[in-house]
């Protein structure tokens, strides 16, 4: 029997709590992969927003740590 094999088999003993405890383990495991497109739409994304900031755009820190509770709390 393959390791793999083994590894189903033990899976299927195993109680609901600990198969949701095991997929959060087995997901954490694993790096995000974004497709070509979607990192190009990201990388964008930054570009844009480092040329807002650079012009002065945006919001200062302060302002905006002064405004998060009030962002959570809606």
């Amino acid at each position: 029997m393959s390791t793999l094999a083994e590894i189903q088999e033990a899976v299927t003993r195993l109680r609901v709590d600990e198969k949701k405890a095991l997929l959060l383990w087995l997901n954490s495991q694993t790096s995000p992969e974004l497709s070509a497109e979607d990192e190009q739409r990201l990388l964008r994304s930054l570009d844009e927003a480092i040329r807002d900031v650079n012009a002065g755009k945006g919001v200062p820190i302060e302002d905006v740590r002064r405004l998060v509770p009030s962002w959570v709390a809606k």
